[in-house]
């Protein structure tokens, strides 16, 4: 079985208000007055552009915003500037790997993703700008943090996802069924655990003095939480991870989804226990396990099976692959229910379903390839999808219905297990990724 992929980007499936909250990273704008004061107003310089201190002060406001609300003692403010310009630094080198990777996000598939924000929160797309601005933030300020959230998930798809893979090894490793048990091994009971970590970074390829380093500092660390000191202060002070804004938490996860080091530290801990430093691929991680649960499964012997069809376009010669995405947003724009099959017959390159006007039938969970599932799960019943890439070209997606059949509970916990792998090796890869950029870069900061 192929992989499963991440879902479409993250903004477009969060609430407004978590959407709203994002940073606000741009480009410059010089400042007048002069050379002088030009030069005052640059908080950090990265390669060839630079964060001014008014980008800064804006994010860092934000920033206020959401510690506020989550509550709790704020961390001192040169704190907050750190960690804020250091995700400002981080999305302005991601703009700029996109830009020379080719990806960049168009005003019409800008406004057809605020328009999928605005179904999912059932409300319009007037609606929505009111609601962002009674929010206290411009609507243009908005569409620029989604195209970034766009931007930044193309990115990823393009650099890290064709490269993950998941084998039945690491799916039977991940369910506590034994090596060599065989089909229809019974898997451990499973848990959930709502976590919080703080990472004491390590440069890639660090040497032995800086490891030791590390490990010192995070030793220090243990030491202070073990002796009352508050984890999510602390992270918000401390940590290297990008999260560290969020006082370190990541929210549920299950043991498939953290590398089996981790979960096998985190599996017979009680809410609030804290690790000893884990070493993992950024340097090393201090977890704690807020809360524990039981995870919840399919229900026994049911499956849920999909009808779909669709439409596939791919590149003629010569042809970018944008061009076939803008084509597909075209063709999207006039469909309708009866026009799909039409369009279908017309237009679709996929020889075994155009003749049918796109139908698949009725699939179940792991027949299509991950990408396309994603977004069909996505999807409710009469939907049709933003264009969807996959390694055959470019899809509409549009769900007709959805039913539950018997099945088998194994095949089912073995596909949520595999896709929580694939999604935990993106995010480790991503990290990587992300911060092998950073020590590449020139920067030069200047608070």
């Amino acid at each position: 079985m192929k992989p499963l992929l991440l879902a479409l980007t993250l903004a477009l499936a969060l609430p407004t208000t978590v959407i709203a909250q994002e940073l606000r990273f741009g480009p410059s704008t010089p400042a007048a007055g002069g050379a002088g004061r030009e030069l005052d107003s640059v908080a950090a310089v990265v390669d060839d552009d630079v964060i001014t201190r008014a980008e800064l002060d804006q994010a860092v406001q934000t920033a206020l915003g959401q510690l506020r609300a989550r509550g709790g003692q704020l961390p001192p403010m040169d704190v907050i500037r750190k960690q804020v310009l250091e995700r400002q630094i981080l999305l302005k080198l991601q703009e700029r790997a996109a830009a020379r990777n080719g990806i960049s996000v168009d005003d019409l598939t800008l406004n057809a993703a605020i328009a999928t924000v605005a179904q999912r929160n059932g409300v319009s797309v007037d609606e929505l700008r009111r609601r962002v601005e009674r929010d206290g933030f411009s609507f243009a300020r908005y569409r620029e943090e989604i195209r970034r959230e766009l931007v930044s998930s193309r990115l990823r798809q393009k650099v890290i996802d064709p490269g993950i893979t998941v084998s039945d090894q690491e799916v039977d490793l991940a369910l506590g069924i034994a090596p060599g048990a065989g089909p229809g091994a019974a898997a451990a009971p499973a848990r959930e655990y709502r976590l919080a970590h703080i990472l004491v970074g390590l440069p890639e390829g660090a040497d032995a003095a800086q490891i030791e380093a590390a490990q010192a500092k995070a030793d220090a660390l243990v030491a202070e939480l073990r002796k009352g000191a508050d984890f999510a202060r602390l992270a918000t002070s401390v940590s290297d991870a990008g999260d560290a804004l969020n006082g370190g938490e990541i929210g549920w996860r299950s043991a498939a989804q953290l590398p089996p080091a981790f979960a096998e530290a985190i599996g017979s801990m009680s809410a609030g226990q804290v690790t000893a430093p884990l070493r993992g691929t950024n340097g090393f991680e201090i977890v704690r396990v807020i809360e524990v649960r039981n995870a919840g499964e399919a229900a026994p012997g049911q499956i849920v099976q999909t009808e779909v069809r669709h439409i596939l376009l791919r590149a003629a010669p010569g042809e970018s692959d944008d061009a076939v995405r803008q084509r597909a947003l075209r063709l999207r724009a006039g469909l309708n229910d009866a026009g799909f099959a039409a369009a279908a017959r017309a237009q679709s390159q996929d020889p075994g379903s155009a003749p049918k006007g796109g139908e698949l039938g009725w699939v179940s969970p792991g027949q299509l390839v991950p990408e396309f599932e994603r977004a069909m799960a996505a999807l409710k019943p009469g939907e049709i999808s933003q264009p969807v890439k996959t390694s055959f070209g470019w899809h509409l997606i549009e769900v007709k219905n959805r039913r539950q059949v018997a099945g088998k509970v194994e095949d089912a916990r073995r596909m949520q297990a595999r896709e929580a792998i694939y999604k935990r090796k993106i995010e480790e890869e991503w990290d990587i990724w992300l911060r092998r950029l950073r020590d590449e870069a020139y920067v030069d900061i200047r608070l």
